[in-house]
């Protein structure tokens, strides 16, 4: 009974871990990284073949972008994931893919032109069909029986609509322990969705920290925040443009629109439109509208037995053609447009800067995180003029920020919910958070409640009867990254192959105290076959 980490050990995005149980491989998680490494990564030590199941916490690409990757390279086992999570991995994967392929196809064009290398997917809109085939929906709170000896519970996360935290039981060799993924815990008292639940006991636990050192401080009133924003702006004549993320975000800002439009809280302006402007979150927008009562809150509840939808309001516009969009900036009434990407990196919010961020009378609104380097990150530190298609955009437009609706716990919050185990853990895992986060996250939980805490780096390895690491990891710090995560140059041929070497080390390894007449005529089989291909 083994854990091994392979993606968000010292950083924020990419989450993957393996369980070795009963002679079984489990993945939970399977993410794509999003910003530049801090250590060099270790690949997994098997082919995609030989993975079991996949555990899915929930549908951020963070958590699930690679999968299309496992099902193209050999994967074709079941992936497990509340019906939430299934239905908005749905549109994520095929819309990644879709990304993806348009990328390709753009980078080949400027390939051909100069010469360069031929560039591949990571992976292709029919690989994330299939992998789609693989979902099995589950419910929260209902144990199942994933294979003989380890049983498998869903928590509510809170963090998203399905997101879960994960109870893992495993019963091998005499010995039953239980281990607890935490995912991404959400902020307490959001609209929608519950807040994040604490299973009851667990051997193990793996939590996050992605505000494993910061507190959100004393929760703003979000809607008089917004009521005054969008008063202050329709005042002007000005639009008011919020780049958001399409999933969880743009559905919670649409419930605070219709409290705004119910309250009549706008003077003068009653009637202002608001435009959704991403095919991903208009889909995403239908299926929060759709009939999945499990996932939200009471209040929600309350209102849906009322014959009320909590994010349909008047003067809602869900735009899906390019046309559509285009209209928007043509019609010069105040509105409130919201739009993907949430940083400004890409999608049809940068058309919307384009037409807004130069104008006085206008004010964009960041409503998330915005990482370092990115467009929104530059434009809410005080950059005079941007780029955008070419062009170089004033920044005139009012600058605001939304404080403290964040959809992660933050650092007392994430203790909260670790302290509510009836049974204490016998050890703690820190994963998911910035390299320094990780660690003083680690000696917080040591320090406050009194457990052993490490926060594991990528490769390392730990029995889970003892609880002894058998591999420390890598803790080889990259100075540059050559290349960026989830692009590829290889072939689809070359995968395979590659594939097949992480078969034949997973094979050696397994031989590791083997018979001496074992391994010498192994060796000579290798060898053979090196000496056959080494042309």
């Amino acid at each position: 009974m083994k854990l091994a980490f392979y993606g968000a050990a010292h950083e924020v995005t990419g989450s993957c871990t393996i369980l070795y149980a009963n002679g079984k491989t489990i993945l939970i998680d399977c993410g794509l990284e999003q910003g530049p490494d801090i250590y060099e990564n270790c690949t997994l030590p098997f082919a995609p073949s030989q993975i079991d199941y996949v555990l899915l916490t929930h549908a951020h690409i963070d958590h699930s972008g690679k999968l299309p990757s496992l099902t193209a390279e050999g994967f074709r086992g079941k992936i497990y994931a509340t019906a939430a999570t299934v239905k908005l991995c749905n549109i994520m994967l095929l819309d990644s893919a879709h990304i993806q392929e348009a990328e390709a196809k753009w980078r080949n064009r400027k390939a051909k032109r100069s010469g360069g290398e031929h560039y591949v997917p990571l992976y292709t809109i029919d690989d994330a069909a299939h992998t789609l085939k693989q979902f099995v929906p589950c419910s929260y709170d209902t144990p199942f029986e994933l294979c003989k000896g380890i049983t498998v519970s869903f928590i509510d996360a809170g963090h998203l609509l399905g997101s879960s935290s994960i109870s893992i039981t495993v019963t091998e060799g005499g010995h039953t322990e239980t281990i607890v993924f935490s995912g991404d815990l959400g902020n307490y008292d959001r609209p929608l969705i519950n807040n994040p639940k604490t299973p009851k006991e667990a051997d193990y636990v793996i939590i996050e920290s992605t505000y494993g050192n910061r507190l959100h401080g004393e929760r703003p009133d979000y809607v008089s925040q917004l009521t005054q924003i969008l008063q202050e702006t329709f005042d002007r004549g000005g639009n008011v443009v919020i780049p958001s993320f399409a999933i969880g975000r743009t559905q919670e800002l649409l419930y605070l629109f219709r409290v705004i439009k119910e309250q009549k809280l706008i003077h003068g302006h009653e009637n202002f439109p608001v435009y959704v402007d991403s095919p991903l979150a208009v889909e995403a927008t239908e299926i929060y509208g759709s009939n999945l009562t499990e996932y939200f809150d009471e209040e929600t509840l309350e209102l849906l037995k009322k014959g009320i939808n909590p994010i349909k309001l008047p003067g809602l516009t869900l735009s899906i053609s390019s046309d559509d969009s285009v209209a928007i900036n043509l019609d010069k009434t105040p509105k409130v447009i919201l739009s993907a990407s949430g940083m400004c990196e890409a999608g049809r919010i940068r058309h919307h800067l384009k037409h807004n961020l130069w104008r006085r009378e206008c004010t964009i609104l960041f409503v998330g995180y915005q990482a370092v380097g990115t467009l929104g990150s530059i434009i809410v530190n005080g950059a005079s003029e941007v780029k955008l298609f070419g062009e170089t955009i004033q920044v005139n437009a009012q600058i605001a920020q939304m404080e403290g609706i964040s959809g992660h716990a933050d650092r007392d919050m994430l203790l909260g919910w670790l302290d509510g185990f009836e049974k204490k853990p016998k050890m703690v895992f820190v994963n998911h958070g910035q390299d320094t986060v990780c660690d003083e996250f680690a000696q917080t939980i040591t320090d406050r409640l009194g457990l052993k805490t490490v926060a594991p780096y990528n490769g390392a390895e730990y029995d889970l009867v003892s609880g002894a690491a058998l591999i420390q990891g890598n803790t080889k710090r990259i100075e540059k990254r050559t290349q960026q995560c989830g692009k590829q140059k290889e072939t689809p041929a070359f995968r395979d192959l590659l594939a097949a070497g992480r078969w034949l080390m997973a094979i050696i390894e397994k031989y590791r105290d083997g018979a001496a007449t074992d391994l010498k005529k192994f060796a000579k089989q290798i060898i053979a076959l090196c000496e056959k291909w080494d042309k």
